[in-house]
């Protein structure tokens, strides 16, 4: 993979000290999101993707598996790590993974400052801006 990127599909109990450090640093670190928004309590029955890079935990999202289609959110990528494919990385893998599991769509909560990137990957806008966490947002969805 590029950049040697490795992006593994792991569980919450298996891998949360690594998924709540990235998404720690990110989400209410630096987008000051508070911890009771970032904790819902999803965590355990999700599927996480982990991107690692020489063994270290860089980024991460979360998939939650609704009826067909899979609800993608809290994609986080380390500071030091962006711009060096590791949100591609995470996408392409989630794309594979829903298609593998005959799912009909992926739908995002885009931060507006993102949505370029998710439209690179054939998302489209379904929502008019909105605010999350204080966070200008938008509804996207990729169909298969």
């Amino acid at each position: 993979m590029k950049n040697n990127l490795k992006v593994e599909i792991v569980k919450w109990i298996d891998s949360y000290t690594q998924l709540k450090n990235i998404r720690e640093k990110v989400f209410i670190q630096e987008q000051k999101v508070i911890p009771e928004l970032e904790w819902d309590g999803m965590d355990e029955k999700a599927m996480h993707f982990l991107v690692f890079k020489d063994e270290e935990a860089i980024g991460c999202a979360r998939a939650i598996v609704l009826k067909n289609y899979m609800q993608l959110g809290r994609m986080a990528v380390l500071k030091k790590y962006r711009g060096i494919g590791v949100g591609s990385a995470l996408l392409e893998k989630a794309i594979v993974t829903a298609k593998l599991n005959q799912l009909s769509s992926i739908h995002i909560s885009a931060q507006c400052n993102a949505i370029d990137f998710y439209v690179k990957f054939g998302f489209k806008v379904m929502s008019d801006i909105y605010l999350d966490a204080e966070i200008l947002h938008r509804d996207m969805t990729l169909e298969f």
